[in-house]
């Protein structure tokens, strides 16, 4: 069984939309783009090279894709290297148009059940990255075995968040964790399940309810 990996930079709430640059994904007029490099921290360095470290496939969503792969082929300078990692990566897109996959070694899934597949297909691990409209059916179809959050100290206030809509409730247990100099936090969270449900001793909490109970205990009501 193949690991599944989503690794996010994500704000303080919840958006992970163009951490990288100012013109990656302006989507909804979105303004803030490149909002981790104004925050650099040490934290992430070692993150970052344990999840690229070969082998890895990478697991994308369309447009995700077609940002990356406008991108990393032609990248050149320091960047050169990661940019021929990417190339040689496998790259499974999640995509359900007829539009070419053109970026050397891309391959087409048609839906959430594909990657059930892939998971159990032969293979290096798979890792996510971007692509947030995968992890609220990946999340409920439980097919994410880990997830690294990569938490920066801002608030962005729009843009495309990583928990959006038809993201499943549920719990969560942490892995590990690590705090940056910068205010950056790193986790590692794995799937756990259905929230935990218990008898609370007070199950209404509203002032009105407490008091009419503490009136009542007292013979006063």
């Amino acid at each position: 069984m193949r690991k599944l990996t989503g690794a996010a930079f994500v704000s303080l709430d919840g958006v992970m939309q163009a951490p990288g640059g100012p013109t990656e994904d302006p989507t909804g007029d979105f303004g803030q783009g490149g909002w981790v490099f104004g925050i650099g921290d040490n934290e992430i360095d070692p993150v970052l090279g344990e999840l690229f470290k070969p082998p890895y496939a990478l697991l994308l969503g369309r447009r995700t894709y077609d940002i990356f792969a406008a991108y990393w082929p032609f990248v050149e300078g320091e960047m050169e290297g990661m940019g021929d990692a990417l190339t040689s990566a496998d790259k499974h897109v999640v995509t359900h148009g007829d539009q070419p996959l053109d970026w050397a070694n891309s391959y087409r899934l048609d839906g959430i059940a594909a990657i059930g597949a892939l998971k159990e297909s032969g293979g290096p691990d798979l890792l996510i990255q971007g692509s947030s409209t995968l992890y609220p059916p990946l999340l409920a179809a439980g097919l994410i075995d880990e997830l690294v959050l990569m938490t920066f100290p801002v608030v962005l206030g729009t843009g495309k968040r990583l928990f959006g809509d038809g993201t499943p409730s549920g719990a969560l247990r942490l892995l590990d964790h690590q705090v940056g100099a910068k205010g950056v936090i790193v986790t590692r969270w794995a799937q756990a399940g259905p929230i935990p449900s218990v008898d609370h001793p007070h199950p209404s909490t509203s002032a009105a309810e407490v008091e009419r109970q503490r009136r009542m205990n007292e013979g006063t009501w």
